[in-house]
């Protein structure tokens, strides 16, 4: 693999929001091999400051996706600042995401005022036709010397995370990260369910499986001049 190779698999990456296909497993070298990436992040002073439970039995995928699930009113309204509502205004903005990618609901002017049903609901069919589920903990005990709210341990989080994404990008299988894990309710009864110790806490979970084929959706980046600078910052 050159250069090249390793940039094109960086832009075929992208976070898989629709169904997968039911039923698939992901094969288990695959999943050893996404694991093993995990291994080779760079966490700040090698503190490999987390755990992984891979769940893939499909009886405790399905337990998982009905438990309650809440969307803030704090959620819809910032994430409603971060849309667009065509393609064009995408393509000028160069950041965020399409608005049709959400629900209807969390668009209208009464979501903008914070009325919104808080009612905590499961994750369905996201959840449980997933191949497989990987919940990733945070362990804050091993976090990095002097560095305020663990900035660098949660920086090194991502980096792992990255690295997973890659590597399952590399085999073909698809990849979500699911931040509702890591909110309560939810994060609480998982960790009672899995028995996970109340020293580790539970970030968020990534799901794995395999996406029917769609049709080409826009992505958009800045360009490099957008945000670089040489020597002095130029704004």
């Amino acid at each position: 693999m050159n250069e090249n190779d390793v940039l094109q698999l960086m832009k075929e990456r992208k976070s898989s929001r629709g169904p997968f296909e039911a039923g698939r497993t992901v094969d288990p070298e695959a999943m050893k091999s996404i694991l093993e990436a995990a291994t080779w992040a760079p966490t700040a002073h090698n503190m490999q400051n987390f755990e992984i439970i891979v769940v893939d039995d499909r009886s405790l995928l399905k337990e998982l996706s009905e438990m309650g699930s809440v969307v803030s009113s704090v959620f819809v309204k910032e994430n409603y600042r971060q849309l667009s509502f065509s393609e064009d205004e995408l393509k000028k903005k160069k950041t965020g995401i399409l608005a049709s990618q959400f629900p209807p609901v969390w668009l209208t002017p009464e979501a903008q005022k914070g009325n919104v049903d808080e009612t905590p609901s499961g994750l369905g069919g996201m959840i449980s036709k997933a191949s497989a589920l990987l919940l990733i903990l945070y362990d804050p005990k091993r976090r990095a010397p002097a560095s305020e709210g663990d900035f660098l341990g949660v920086m090194s989080l991502g980096f792992m995370i990255e690295n997973m994404w890659l590597m399952a990008t590399a085999y073909g299988i698809s990849f979500h990260v699911v931040s509702a894990f890591g909110n309560e309710p939810l994060s609480s009864e998982v960790k009672k369910r899995l028995k996970i110790p109340a020293s580790l806490d539970l970030v968020l979970g990534c799901r794995l499986g395999y996406q029917p084929p769609e049709g080409k959706r826009l992505r958009v980046r800045r360009e490099i001049e957008d945000f670089v600078s040489y020597n002095k910052y130029e704004g």
